[in-house]
């Protein structure tokens, strides 16, 4: 037996349709499909929720979907995994203010003080006196232009597979490094070898002030 369809049911299921569709509805599933895909966002834009901060804790702040650094020295970890990554892609939008200096660590470890020891770091700095420059592997290959300028967004990505290192600005490949076989730490105060580990955001001085944005990762085979 056909059931008769009336207008008035016709309007309701477009009217779920249509609500189905709502923004919270359709970043939801942008998220489920990012996920599938590999990639995790690191930061929720609302709180320090998967971060941790070593020393002096009050030099990074949460401001409108931001990460936030401004004060003494502090590094901030990323803990929102239990296993470590060894092949990994990662992105992060970046803007520096004028004199400002931060970084992007890699393949590190937390620490309670000091410079991270342990991995690599990617150099965040347009304008600061320091003349490593933004995406410079910092004293391994260091970039004297980037090409970017302070108060504007720009994208930083680090991309390791195996020994290869490769850091991307705006989609530009600015260092590809490969780490020697059986090289030795650095010194005894930085290691700065490939090992599997986490990342940390810097907090460089008083003076510097740095915003994050969109921090997501994706393992590698």
């Amino acid at each position: 037996m056909m059931m008769k369809i009336t207008r008035s049911a016709v309007l309701a299921l477009l009217v779920v349709s249509l609500t189905s569709f709502t923004p919270a509805t359709l970043r939801a599933q942008d998220k489920v499909a990012e996920e599938a895909d590999g990639w995790v966002e690191m930061f929720d834009g609302k709180s320090l929720t998967g971060w941790k901060v070593n020393e002096n804790p009050e030099s990074w702040k949460v401001e409108e979907g931001m990460l936030v650094c401004a004060g003494p020295r502090a590094h901030l970890f990323y803990v929102g995994q239990d296993k470590p990554f060894t092949n990994f892609h990662f992105k992060a939008d970046v803007k520096t203010t004028k004199g400002s200096n931060a970084g992007i660590y890699f393949a590190t470890k937390f620490q309670e003080s000091g410079w991270p020891k342990f991995g690599y770091e990617c150099q965040v700095n347009v304008s600061h006196t320091d003349p490593k420059k933004s995406s410079s592997l910092y004293s391994v290959e260091n970039i004297a232009d980037p090409g970017v300028k302070d108060d504007e967004w720009y994208t930083q990505e680090i991309i390791v597979e195996g020994r290869r290192i490769r850091l991307l600005l705006n989609g530009e490949t600015m260092v590809d490094y490969t780490e020697p076989e059986n090289q030795p730490a650095y010194s005894k105060d930085f290691d700065r070898r490939l090992m599997p580990g986490t990342f940390a955001l810097q907090a460089h001085d008083p003076m510097s002030v740095v915003y994050f944005k969109n921090l997501e990762v994706k393992r590698l085979p």
